[in-house]
C-alpha cells in the first residue's frame, strides 16, 4: 500500500509528527539556553578534541579567539532559534535544514567511529550511531513530512491557495 507524497497524514501520524517537532524544538531549545546562561561553557574543548574528519578544522577554528566567539554565539543563539521555530512551527523548513546542518557538523567533530578516543566520557557506548545522528534523522523525517502548515504558526503565514472555477 503506498502513500502520495501530497497525500494528507492521517489524525494518529500528524500528532506523531507534531509531537517530534515539539520534542526536537525542546532539547535545541534547552541546550541553547543551558548554554547561554553558563558563564563557563565554550565550543573551544569540544572542537580542540575534535579526531574527525575534519578535525584540522575545528581545531583551527578553536585555536583563534575570534573565529571562537563567532562559533559560540552562532552555537547558542542557533539552537534557541531552531528551538523556538520548531516548537511553535514556525519557519520550519529552514530550522529543521539549519538543525541538519548544526547536527552534522557535531557529528563530523566527533563520530562515534572505532580507535577514536575522547578525553571527555561519552554517555553511553555508540558504533557509528549516536544520539546526534538519530536526533539528524528525526529533522530529517520532519522535513519530508512537514507539519507546521497544519499545526503551527506557519499555517498563519501560508497563502491562502486560489481556486480556478470552471467555466
Amino acid at each position: 500500500m503506498s502513500r502520495s507524497a501530497d497525500a494528507p497524514l492521517g489524525g494518529f501520524q500528524l500528532t506523531t509528527l507534531v509531537v517530534l517537532r515539539m520534542l526536537v524544538g525542546w532539547h535545541f531549545l534547552y541546550e541553547g539556553v543551558a548554554k547561554i546562561t553558563s558563564d563557563q561553557w565554550t565550543s573551544a574543548g569540544y572542537l580542540q578534541e575534535s579526531p574527525g574528519w575534519f578535525s584540522g578544522f575545528f581545531q583551527d577554528l578553536a585555536a583563534n579567539p575570534e573565529a571562537l566567539v563567532v562559533v559560540d554565539a552562532l552555537n547558542e543563539w542557533g539552537l534557541i532559534l531552531i528551538g523556538l521555530a520548531l516548537l511553535v512551527g514556525v519557519f520550519t523548513r529552514t530550522a529543521t535544514t539549519a538543525g541538519i546542518v548544526l547536527l552534522a557538523l557535531y557529528y563530523l567533530a566527533a563520530p562515534p567511529l572505532p580507535g577514536l578516543e575522547y578525553t571527555t566520557p561519552a554517555e553511553g557506548s555508540y558504533l557509528i550511531v549516536n544520539k546526534v545522528l538519530v536526533e539528524l534523522a528525526a529533522l530529517m523525517v520532519l522535513l519530508a513530512l512537514p507539519t507546521s502548515h497544519r499545526i503551527g504558526l506557519d499555517r498563519l503565514l501560508r497563502k491562502p491557495r486560489t481556486t480556478v472555477e470552471a467555466t
